[in-house]
């Protein structure tokens, strides 16, 4: 895997929202779940996670997909394009819709999650898969540092 040259800048379909990263991204994953499959459809979503300190976004966003009180799904306004996720308790960190980037060359999804619900013809190159989601924080931790040394 290639790392980033930054900064990497994106915008939804209609270029209503712009996205700019700074920072390099802590870890790249493919989710497999149903609720994914739904939201982006595809067989799964692909998501750069990044320091929120790096991230920015410009343009109007409205909130959307299943309105939980642990996610809060962000798309543009007008095209309503799927921007970026923010889950609750992970305040330092943003899930990015890695499609909505300019420069997608150097991303490789590193982790696949919910392969419990994942296509059957569905693959991706990652290098750890998990049927769920990592088991607690300090395994999540663990893939970052995994990720950041590659």
């Amino acid at each position: 895997m290639n790392a980033p040259q930054l900064p990497l800048d994106g915008s939804c379909l209609c270029g209503s929202v712009h996205v700019r990263v700074t920072e390099q991204p802590l870890l790249t994953l493919a989710c497999h779940c149903n609720d994914c499959q739904k939201l982006c459809a595809s067989a799964y979503s692909l998501t750069a996670m990044f320091p929120v300190e790096g991230f920015s976004v410009t343009g109007e966003l409205v909130t959307g997909g299943l309105r939980t009180e642990q996610r809060e799904h962000n798309f543009c306004a007008k095209c309503l394009n799927f921007i970026f996720t923010r889950i609750k308790g992970a305040d330092t960190r943003v899930n990015l819709r890695a499609s909505v980037l300019d420069d997608l060359t150097w991303f490789e999804p590193f982790i696949e999650l919910m392969t419990e619900e994942k296509l059957s013809w569905s693959s991706v190159p990652a290098v750890r898969s998990f049927a769920r989601f990592p088991e607690n924080m300090e395994e999540l931790g663990a893939l970052m540092v995994d990720y950041s040394k590659r």
